[in-house]
């Protein structure tokens, strides 16, 4: 498995449609992280973006799963950053490939 960073970008604009769609949003992420797919995740102070970590197979696989948060089926994100990342230290470290 691979670990995976993943920024959102959010639009200004798109706050109402994130607060509706937000305990969508937050069921979906509470159920990957129950099955371990998900590691992390929060929203930028700013309310610019958010951070995801996730393990998957691959981006492939990733992509699937990022296709089925309530943000993407409400258009609330703006864009998305993905990069393999290799925690090397703490609590996530375990995860590394």
């Amino acid at each position: 498995m691979t670990v995976f960073a993943v920024e959102y970008v959010y639009d200004v604009e798109s706050s109402e449609t994130r607060n509706a769609s937000r305990p969508a949003h937050r069921e979906w992420t509470a159920a990957l992280a129950q099955e371990g797919t998900l590691l992390a995740s929060g929203p930028y102070g700013d309310g610019s973006g958010a951070l995801l970590i996730f393990k998957a197979a691959d981006e492939a696989a990733l992509n699937e799963v990022l296709k089925q948060d309530p943000f993407n089926a409400a258009s609330a994100i703006s864009g998305t950053r993905t990069t393999v990342w290799a925690p090397l230290t703490g609590l996530l470290a375990s995860h590394a490939a």
